[in-house]
């Protein structure tokens, strides 16, 4: 069985320090960490090396040897939904999770650090979607970008955008621009002028189970072939594939039901 990635050699390396506020890193929490990474390294040919091991068991996902994601496992006792978790750069963490407490968010872990790695935190949003903080020291979050197998966009999913834009604005210094050419409720969230996420407002379309959440879009050759090994790959397909102008995509879960879009960007 062949993984996702296809031929494509071109790789951007983004392994520098990142502007604060920039997502830098995407983080899956699961029940079951040996057979996620069987699934992630079928469909996204990713192999795995662990630590740091401040949170439990974790392991950085690598491509080509260069690291794009990390796995974590859920406390046994826990009965958590697993998710896909984007981390946006900061040069305080501390400082970062107060204004999370000052704007209606809520801290959830941390500050801590993550041995030599680095510093972060965890937080939900006003409407409860969860997101990380990442204060870089010796890892400085993903390493590669612009390949099938890497993250490619983050977009938030959430009851509506206006006043939830207005708290990640606050905390991580964003330009919230909304979309008015199409009628949806859409924002896109910028920093230095180029945009680095969305908000997507769905209101009663969120699904019961999940409420307010962030989707991590990665990049892969083909999505309609990304597709059959997904589901060959015990995977789910949560809505049909449909053409955008990001590119062609498909909303996905794997086999414990975390939930991610597959991108083929426009050629």
């Amino acid at each position: 069985m062949t993984d996702a990635r296809g031929s494509d050699s071109r790789i951007g390396e983004t392994n520098a320090r990142r502007t604060p506020g920039t997502p830098c890193w995407v983080s899956l929490m699961v029940h079951g960490p040996a057979a996620a990474h069987d699934f992630y390294r079928a469909l996204f040919g990713w192999e795995f090396r662990p630590g740091p091991q401040q949170l439990g068991p974790y392991a950085r996902a690598l491509l080509d040897g260069r690291e794009v994601a990390g796995i974590g496992q859920l406390p046994p006792d826990r009965h958590l939904p697993t998710a896909w978790t984007p981390y946006f750069a900061s040069d305080d963490v501390n400082g970062t999770a107060g204004t999370v407490g000052r704007c209606g968010g809520t801290v959830g872990v941390g500050p801590l650090d993550a041995g030599e790695a680095g510093r972060m935190a965890l937080g939900s949003d006003p409407a409860g979607a969860v997101f990380g903080v990442w204060q870089a020291a010796a890892h400085l979050g993903t390493a590669v970008a612009g390949v099938p197998g890497t993250p490619a966009w983050n977009e938030l999913l959430t009851y509506e955008s206006t006043s939830v834009a207005k708290f990640y604005a606050s905390v991580f210094g964003f330009e919230p621009v909304p979309e008015t050419s199409t009628g949806r409720d859409y924002v896109t969230l910028r920093l230095d002028g180029r945009p680095v996420a969305g908000i997507r407002g769905v209101g009663d379309a969120l699904p019961r189970d999940r409420g307010p959440h962030w989707m991590t879009y990665f990049e892969v050759a083909d999505t309609d072939a990304s597709v059959e090994l997904l589901t060959g790959l015990g995977g789910h397909v949560l809505a049909p594939p449909r053409d955008t102008p990001r590119g062609r995509t498909v909303a996905v879960a794997d086999p414990e039901g975390a939930r991610f879009t597959l991108l083929r960007r426009p050629r």
